[in-house]
């Protein structure tokens, strides 16, 4: 059952198996977003304590150490072990996430199955990772060997806090790398307190070190580190360019982002109507906006138009926001008052360019960070809204007439992340399909999102994946050996 007001264990960096404070003794609040009250003081890691953990992590890390040395099964069975230990503690670690990100519970518990879930997908590929043989001219045999690409600095959002963790923690151990991860400032409390888990499921000193901290402090530390070997990054497109710019400067470290997105989500006449405004519904509601695939440019084909932003304004209307640890609850809080403040500007631009404001708006609460779920209407490509990442409750419902049209139109973006299409039409789905430049397609369908399959953007929605086999190859390196055969005399 959900607790309003778990017990918080953890609120000390983890370095080396161990909670330790900051060298500068720094805290930092973290806030609950349903009130705007600190929650707790957290320990605010600087360049020091990154310093400290990469010392830690390459230690892990060095030849002949014990996780170097680890056969590949053993450390499948302590991600397993890992996995486990996350599911005995579910309904503590859902609180501790609705307490500090404001989601609701039912949610918090859903992300956290998905990571578990994550965990036993790259479980089971610790034992699977290898290289080749080459068939080469000459008397010569070559083979390739796939090895971990050393320590990684692992930065991740506030909006999925310990699925997000997942993404990244997955890949790394199966290939056996060791890591940095630096939760969101917003949401830190499950991070370190999954820190606490590691440690209990065995795994090495060192391996895993959390630094919860600042973007321009400890985020930049990492970013900037020489002897960290890659970063891995989920969160805007603007921190991203810094982070990869920062990885350029440096030692040239290998990086990862998955950025973000205005993903057009397509609804065509063909359609089952209810059906289609609540995919539509859910692809920009769901996580209260706050998702980075989030189908927040909704095309509608002209002959279902009106039907469909009736119908649209209905389920937004009916839509319960309130308090997250509240059965019935489907919407929360955004996560602090930088993006509440920034939510209802742009809904602000909306009204001032002349979109027509269907329903919401507005707060949804004089206190904490409450938004009503808001629908536009006779939203045109070039507003605002329909063109920047609001990353919130906020649906643009867009008119168009043509296929062709509506793949222009949606391609008319700088970012790639998602696109969906609804129709019962195969040949139209296909064709949307191949045309529109985005990582992730869904027909019929949103947000569908799979262990098995990976997951990244086109454009400035970033590079690299998360998720399947693609993503392992984040975290290798690939070492091809050549060896003479000696020819006998016969």
């Amino acid at each position: 059952m959900p607790s309003r007001n778990p017990t918080i264990k953890f609120t000390k960096l983890f370095i080396n198996n161990e909670f330790v404070n900051a060298v500068s003794g720094k805290t930092f609040p973290t806030i609950n977003p349903t009130n705007g009250k600190k929650i707790i003081d957290i320990s605010e890691a600087d360049k020091p304590d990154v310093d400290r953990a990469v010392c830690a992590a390459r230690e892990a890390f060095k030849l002949g150490s014990t996780w170097r040395t680890m056969d590949a099964s053993a450390r499948g069975s302590l991600m397993n072990k890992f996995a486990s230990l996350i599911e005995r503690d579910l309904e503590y670690l859902a609180s501790l996430e609705t307490l500090d990100n404001g989601k609701p519970y039912t949610d918090s518990l859903f992300d956290i199955k998905c990571a578990i879930d994550v965990f036993r997908y790259y479980a089971g590929w610790c034992d699977k990772i290898h290289g080749h043989t080459i068939p080469v001219d000459g008397n010569f045999m070559t083979m390739t060997r796939k090895e971990p690409i050393g320590v990684v600095g692992a930065i991740i959002p506030w909006n999925y806090p310990i699925l997000m963790m997942s993404w990244k923690l997955g890949p790394a151990l199966a290939t056996g790398c060791t890591m940095l991860l630096k939760p969101a400032e917003q949401t830190p409390l499950t991070a370190l307190y999954l820190a606490a888990l590691i440690k209990e499921a065995g795994f090495p000193p060192g391996v895993v070190n959390v630094l919860p901290g600042y973007g321009p402090t400890a985020g930049a530390a990492i970013a900037s580190h020489c002897d960290i070997n890659k970063v891995a990054f989920t969160g805007s497109t603007e921190v991203g360019k810094l982070i990869a710019t920062a990885a350029g400067n440096s030692n040239l470290k290998r990086v990862s982002l998955e950025l973000g997105g205005k993903s057009p989500l397509v609804i065509f006449d063909d359609c089952d109507l209810d059906e289609a405004v609540e995919i539509a519904h859910n692809a920009i509601f769901a996580n209260h906006g706050q998702n980075c695939c989030a189908g927040s440019r909704t095309f509608v084909q002209e002959g279902i138009y009106d039907r469909f932003v009736k119908k649209a304004k209905d389920m937004a209307m009916a839509r319960r926001v309130g308090d997250p640890f509240e059965e019935g609850t489907t919407q929360g809080p955004q996560i602090d008052e930088t993006q509440f403040k920034k939510i209802l500007d742009l809904i602000e631009s909306g009204k001032r360019e002349g979109a027509k404001l269907e329903c919401g708006g507005s707060p949804a609460a004089e206190v904490g960070y409450f938004i009503k779920p808001t629908v536009f209407s006779n939203v045109s490509d070039k507003m605002r809204i329909a063109r920047e990442e609001i990353f919130g409750p906020v649906q643009q419902i867009i008119k168009f007439r043509t296929l062709e049209e509506v793949i222009a139109r949606a391609n008319d973006t700088q970012y790639g992340l998602a696109a969906g299409i609804v129709t019962n039409n195969l040949d139209r789905a296909l064709t949307f399909a191949q045309s529109v430049q985005a990582g992730s397609m869904w027909v019929n369908c949103y947000d569908i999102v799979i262990p098995q399959a990976p997951f990244g953007g086109f454009k400035r929605s970033g590079y690299g994946r998360e998720l399947g086999e693609d993503s392992l190859k984040e975290y290798l390196e690939v070492k091809t050996i050549t060896i003479k055969v000696p020819q006998k005399n016969s």
